[in-house]
């Protein structure tokens, strides 16, 4: 497998330091995708010309920084981030009997639109650039618990503007990556109160001056660069945040 060569690294830096900007490349570029094994310590060794150590080095950091991952007696692979837990986090997500459920989604609207300043500076982009702009519903046991608004670089997820809203599906993220081969590898999310707004309050079926928590998230690859913009609404009541601090 070729590895993807990034495209400014300085070559007065050590060479475990270009490798890792090497390895990084090759997985935003999808030549290692989330859940492969990457070849073996001693070949890439080979085929840069460096020693095992300084290859080792290299995977070491990408394993503390969570992009890469160990398993005992099968090798090193390429971490897909589990983002199944985040809305859980914030929302108590169980039925009328206690018990927890994966909540479903709906794709209310979806537009082409163009990028407003804070749209654009979340996203890396030019203020005007076209962005798709989706409106999302996600129902537990069938009642509404949280309003979305999502936009994307179009230039990057083009391939959404004409899928049909039936076939979006209850998770974006796989999606991105099937549709699109964009992998979230971590977000960045902002917590606030606010009271509802008129499109957020007439989805969730609540009063305007309903007190709502707003979660906001960026979504980044593999490289760094921002993929998505979010902002989520639910009601302040079914709030809750839960943490494992070690």
């Amino acid at each position: 497998m070729v590895l993807a060569q990034a495209p400014s690294v300085d070559s007065r830096l050590p060479l475990y330091q270009q490798l890792r900007e090497g390895f990084v490349a090759t997985i935003a570029e999808g030549l290692w995708k989330p859940g492969d094994a990457i070849p073996a310590e001693d070949e890439l060794a080979v085929r840069h010309g460096v020693a095992v150590g300084t290859v080792r080095k290299a995977i070491e950091g990408l394993v503390g920084e969570g992009l890469l991952e160990r398993r005992q007696g099968r090798g090193t692979f390429v971490r897909r981030a589990d983002f199944g837990s985040a809305l859980a986090r914030f929302f108590r997500m169980t039925d009328a009997a206690g018990q927890s459920i994966r909540p479903q989604a709906r794709i209310l609207a979806r537009d082409i639109l163009p990028a407003d300043g804070e749209t654009a500076e979340r996203l890396g982009l030019m203020a005007g650039d076209p962005v798709i702009g989706l409106r999302r519903l996600r129902l537990a046991d069938g009642v509404a618990i949280l309003a979305e608004e999502i936009r994307l670089d179009h230039k990057a997820f083009g391939p959404l503007a004409d899928l049909a809203l039936t076939d979006f599906g209850d998770l974006l993220y796989p999606l991105y990556e099937r549709i699109c081969g964009r992998v979230v590898a971590t977000a960045r999310e902002t917590i606030r109160f606010q009271p509802l707004s008129a499109p957020m309050a007439e989805a969730l079926e609540l009063p305007l001056d309903r007190a709502a928590v707003v979660i906001e998230r960026v979504a980044f690859g593999f490289d760094g660069n921002p993929l998505e913009f979010r902002r989520s609404y639910g009601p302040a009541d079914r709030f809750s945040y839960s943490i494992d601090i070690r």
